[in-house]
């Protein structure tokens, strides 16, 4: 009976040879034969491994590890004896423009929204109010279609969506994809119609709307609580506060106050004079100043730890949004994190994660040769806009980085070839040099002395607030690597019916109009016997004695035809003229 041995997608020559237990350069030599170059430490997909296996004449059967695809939730903590009421985690999401800043601004008293570049939320703002003498943690989160990706985090790591609809406008795409998201998580979700004191607001098209994407409100039979709020005139937003509170008992939130901390990397970035500053949320235990933190890749000891509005903490317990500084090296958008014993453990487990991350992204990477084929007959045809993305944030930069691939086509992509968080820098100019690229700075500057660098090797440099406005300049931007679109007119066919002379380079002839009309200027084919056999230019045309500009159907003419070979006009040939333009194409 054979012996059965597991293998994943891609292994390496040598370890196959270690699992077939036969000589390396017997595997080599045998794939050698097979038309595969390769070498002990290369990579070879299953396919491959099999045809070697049954080329060999081996008793083993090879079979493939399937693996999980179901998308694995982050694994909740279980409830403990010892668990304690704690604050609900609350996300604020829906459709760009429909109010959710505003609304959180008159929760807790500020003006967020009118600093946001064009009003519109560009990234993850975490904080904290209080009602009624209990806390309570909001997330708002950015409501155009190009941060689907922060919308998705914001919705894994809470308690309770709060999807917002405009009163005056419905249900629409980000309200959808909310929806889709919160359920995905499997969190209670309470529908807040903002705007209700605007003109056209129609309440109840809302909640037919809602019920349309299987979101029943409770007056209906569902589940749903629907609150109706203005943040204008502050108007139910007590009745949003309650019911938020309200769910949270029904839910029984709890966690342990006690112990190391755990929790999840809400937004990153690098502050000039703070280096890598982290905002995340705490889940469980009590995170401190001084602690050891690992975040996937990166480790801290925290040299400073604040709420988001910059005030000191000595410590943060369950559901508070707080600021860490003291990172290595700027974690990533998502990454969990928890407290660690000392440094040597952080250091050796963060090392680990960015050993796995890397094994990760090589898998990933990994081709067999029929897919390099592929990839390369199809990079051929393929225009590459050369892009390096600069950002504030990580949530920002992989945002705009998914969008600006979303733009490809069969003809043209986006290449990013560099992409980090910070300001834009002499490194970024360098690789944009030999690269070709254009550097997009997505709310971050770029220093005078870099401009100067920038305009002296002719690097473009585009600063950017708004992401729409980014992904707009980089969808014209390829629009201009298309190859306009050739497009051909129709004009009328002719039959010759009789040849008048015949020169180098002109033919004059005469025939009746058979359909359409005879135009001048314009191109012609000529035709025999439903072939083709030249193709000349019309440049003079008579009616009788008489020039003519157009000749129509049912009409005898006569054609001057301009030629750049021998022609031979014959009497039945078919003459048909059309026209040809070239039209810029847009994306």
């Amino acid at each position: 009976m054979a012996s059965k041995i597991e293998l994943q997608d891609y292994i390496t020559v040598g370890n196959l040879a270690e699992k077939l237990t036969v000589p390396v350069s017997r595997l080599i030599t045998e794939l050698m034969k097979n038309g595969v170059m390769a070498t002990v430490n290369e990579r070879i997909d299953f396919d491959t491994a099999q045809i070697i296996v049954d080329e060999l004449a081996l008793d083993v059967e090879l079979v493939k590890k399937v693996k999980d695809e179901t998308p694995q939730a982050r694994a909740k903590e279980p409830m403990s004896e010892h668990a304690i009421e704690r604050p609900p985690v609350v996300a604020v999401m829906g459709h760009v423009d429909h109010g959710k800043t505003s609304l959180l601004d008159a929760i807790r008293g500020a003006s967020v929204a009118k600093g946001e570049a064009g009003g519109i939320t560009q990234h993850i703002t975490a904080y904290q109010t209080t009602h009624h003498g209990r806390k309570i943690t909001f997330l708002d989160t950015p409501g155009h279609e190009a941060f689907a990706a922060i919308r998705a985090h914001s919705a894994r790591l809470t308690d309770l969506a709060v999807i917002v609809v405009a009163a005056d406008d419905g249900v629409k795409p980000q309200t959808v994809e909310a929806i889709r998201f919160a359920k995905q998580a499997g969190v209670k979700i309470i529908v807040a119609i903002t705007k209700i004191d605007k003109e056209g607001a129609d309440v109840n098209h809302i909640k037919q709307q809602l019920a349309e994407q299987n979101v029943l409100v409770e007056e209906w039979g569902g589940d749903t609580v629907v609150v109706e709020v203005s943040a204008k005139t502050k108007q139910g937003i007590d009745n949003l506060l309650d019911m938020i509170l309200l769910v949270s008992d029904v839910e029984n939130l709890r966690a342990l106050h006690d112990g190391p901390a755990k929790g999840l990397i809400i937004e990153a970035h690098t502050e000039q004079g703070r280096g890598p500053v982290a905002h995340a949320l705490v889940e469980s235990g009590t995170l401190k100043r001084g602690d050891f933190v690992v975040a996937g890749s990166s480790y801290a000891k925290i040299r400073n730890l604040e709420s988001p509005s910059g005030e000191v903490l000595i410590s943060a317990t369950p559901s508070t949004p707080v600021v860490i500084t003291g990172f290595k090296t700027l974690p990533e958008f998502g990454d969990a994190f928890e407290v660690v014993d000392n440094e040597k453990v952080a250091r050796n487990e963060s090392g680990s994660a960015a050993d796995k991350k890397q094994e990760d992204s090589t898998n990933r990477l990994d081709l067999s040769g029929n897919d390099l084929i592929k990839i390369i007959n199809r990079s051929k045809q393929l225009q590459f806009l050369n892009v390096i993305v600069k950002a504030d944030v990580q949530g920002s930069l992989t945002s705009v980085i998914d969008s600006l691939k979303s733009l490809a086509t069969e003809e043209v992509a986006v290449q990013v070839v560099g992409a980090s968080v910070g300001v834009v820098n002499e490194n970024d100019i360098h690789l944009a040099h030999s690269s070709g690229a254009i550097i997009y700075a997505f709310n971050v500057p770029a220093p005078t002395n870099i401009k100067r660098l920038a305009n002296r090797d002719k690097i473009s440099i585009r600063e950017y607030s708004i992401i729409y406005e980014l992904i707009d300049n980089a969808r014209d931007e390829l629009s201009n690597l298309l190859l306009p679109e050739l497009v051909v007119t129709e004009i009328g066919k002719l039959q010759v019916k009789a040849i008048f002379k015949t020169t180098k380079g002109e033919i004059i002839c005469g025939g009746e109009v058979l359909e359409g009309k005879m135009v001048v200027p314009c191109l012609v084919r000529i035709k025999r016997g439903g072939k083709l056999i030249a193709e000349a230019e019309l440049i003079h045309l008579k009616r009788g004695p008489q020039d003519a500009k157009e000749v129509v159907k049912g009409e005898m003419c006569g054609l001057g035809i301009k030629t750049s070979a021998k022609l031979v006009v014959e009497e039945g040939d078919i003459v048909e003229t059309y026209r040809q333009e070239t039209i810029e194409r847009k994306l």
